[in-house]
């Protein structure tokens, strides 16, 4: 009876590692396959693993009862129960905003992963069969040696308690084949590079607004050359890879680089592989702290773009208004700054902001000056077109040909997108990485709008030891803009609740909810007389 149980047992624990082995996967990728993020990653989300550490501790409580068939079977039992559980809890299938995808990369690592359960498998049964024959005597017949029957079982069973383990240390394993995988594939992007003397490379980066200023460049360039982007928040060595490779064609005459960085020396890194011959710096802020580890840090890699520019002897393009860049800019004789304070190269005045859109006017160095209009909405948008219309006019487009491309910048995907749902409620989807500067624009935007201004939001996250108080702030200026604040996660939103409470704001106008679905559904059931502004700020990934 024992070993027909033990045998389901096994069966119910290979299904569960699997299961346990695909969500693990799913979440060292959403971190980038970095296993020190994917640690962090771990700690922080420890009481996952209570149950799978605990039944790891109960099959050793096995052991003493043996001899005990019906004490030893019931314990089985419980512990097939509870396998079965942590299989379904991670039973694929789960609807997720970015689900699990089934890269070659990950092909790879999950190859690797199969061989370390197949490998621990056989030393279980070999140990097994050692313990089962001693002095010729065969005690999985006799039933007198414990080892015989359940040395072999323990170690299967442990196969799925040690997951969180194997899936990480399948990743370090596969990490020189990855990193042999990528040389080639960034060699070979080089050499796509090399192959076309007469393209234009410019870099784009900032701790945020690089994304947004990447589109609107690529809007204004467009005009008048025939450019290629990076797409969506392709800004890592192999999205900048990838766009190459498979994008790049002889007829492009500027191709537009978002580079990303989450860690010191990354951009430089971005640098090596694209080669811009011009960048754009949109901001230096208190973004992705938790892996920078300072301020200081963010800021000397974000200039990483600049050395490298100013080493070919291009131009880096500056935002003047940022106190962090403009302290620095001085370093760079080939900068140029543009921003709305005075001593800016591109200025940006008389700006005027309405729910239907911004106009403003730009005076250049040269003393044109030229008055436009766009959809975007709100005064930080400004920034960013002032600098794509900055470069733009580096590149010989005299302003007045540039204020239609402007006219036709709409907004970025999930970055202060105006969705209009029809009925009586408006989206602003603000959804995408949040962060201290970009809330409080959004906060201004939705003030724009004589409407109820509803909030749902997550808060920020990856801001290192300043998520609680910039949390904290951003609750205080919420209390001070909205009608009506919906927060999404009960621990994530404790700072940005407290913020709100601290403002003196009406708390039975907060509601917390434990997903976004359900926020959602909160939103539509909420009675107002007045038409409902709902301003999604933020939305996290599944790894949070």
């Amino acid at each position: 009876m024992n070993l027909v149980l033990w045998i389901i047992y096994a069966v119910i624990s290979l299904g569960a590692t699997v299961f346990l082995g695909l969500r693990e996967f799913h979440m060292l990728q959403l971190n980038g396959y970095k296993t020190p993020e994917h640690s962090r990653w771990m700690k922080k989300n420890a009481k996952r693993y209570i149950l799978p550490a605990v039944l790891f501790v109960a099959q050793f409580l096995l052991i003493p009862f043996q001899h005990k068939k019906g004490l030893a079977a019931a314990l089985i039992i419980v512990l097939c129960f509870f396998n079965a559980i942590i299989a379904l809890l991670n039973k694929p299938g789960k609807k997720f905003k970015k689900p699990l995808v089934y890269t070659a990369r990950m092909k790879r690592m999950m190859i690797t992963f199969s061989i370390l359960v197949a490998i621990y498998y056989a030393i279980a049964v070999i140990k097994g069969k050692t313990y089962a024959v001693v002095d010729g005597i065969d005690f999985c017949r006799t039933e007198t040696h414990w080892f015989a029957w359940y040395l072999p079982y323990i170690m299967v069973g442990s196969a799925l308690y040690l997951t969180p383990i194997l899936v990480p240390l399948s990743n370090l394993i596969n990490k020189p084949v990855e990193k042999a995988v990528q040389n080639w594939y960034i060699n070979d992007a080089k050499r796509i590079l090399s192959e076309c003397p007469t393209l234009h490379k410019v870099g784009i980066t900032g701790s945020y607004g690089k994304t947004s200023m990447k589109f609107y460049l690529d809007e204004l360039l467009n005009s008048q050359y025939n450019t290629l982007k990076t797409p969506e928040s392709f800004n890592t060595p192999m999205g900048v890879t990838i766009t190459i490779r498979r994008d790049l064609k002889p007829t492009h005459e500027y191709f537009i680089c978002e580079m990303g960085a989450r860690r010191v020396h990354e951009i430089k890194e971005l640098c090596g592989i694209a080669d811009p011959h011009d960048g754009i710096i949109t901001s230096v802020g208190p973004q992705h702290l938790e892996t920078f580890g300072s301020i200081d840090n963010v800021l000397n890699t974000k200039f990483e773009l600049a050395d490298h520019v100013k080493a070919k002897g291009g131009k880096i393009y500056l935002n003047g208004d940022n106190e962090l860049i403009r302290k620095k800019a001085p370093e760079y004789p080939n900068a140029v700054l543009y921003g709305l304070q005075e001593g800016n190269h591109y200025r940006a005045t008389d700006i005027s902001v309405s729910d239907r859109g911004t106009e403003f006017t730009v005076t250049a160095p040269n003393g044109e000056t030229q008055r436009f209009s766009m959809k975007l909405l709100g005064e930080h948008n400004v920034q960013n077109v002032l600098g794509a219309i900055a470069y733009a006019h580096g590149t010989g487009i005299s302003l007045e040909k540039l204020t239609l491309p402007v006219k036709r910048i709409a907004a970025v995907p999930h970055r202060l997108q105006l969705l209009d749902k029809g009925g009586n409620m408006t989206f602003i989807d603000d959804a995408y990485n949040s962060n201290p500067s970009g809330c409080r624009a959004a906060l201004n935007v939705l003030g724009l709008f004589d409407a109820c201004r509803i909030l749902v939001t997550p808060g920020m996250v990856e801001l290192g030891a300043k998520q609680e108080e910039l949390n904290f702030e951003f609750g205080q200026e919420a209390a001070k803009a909205c009608d009506h604040i919906v927060l999404v996660g009960k621990n994530q939103t404790v700072p940005i609740y407290n913020g709100i409470k601290d403002a003196g704001y009406d708390m039975d106008n907060v509601f917390v909810a434990d997903g976004l679905n359900e926020a959602l559904d909160h939103v539509r059931a909420y009675q107002t007389d007045k038409k409902k502004i709902v301003l999604l700020e933020n939305d996290l990934p599944d790894n949070y």
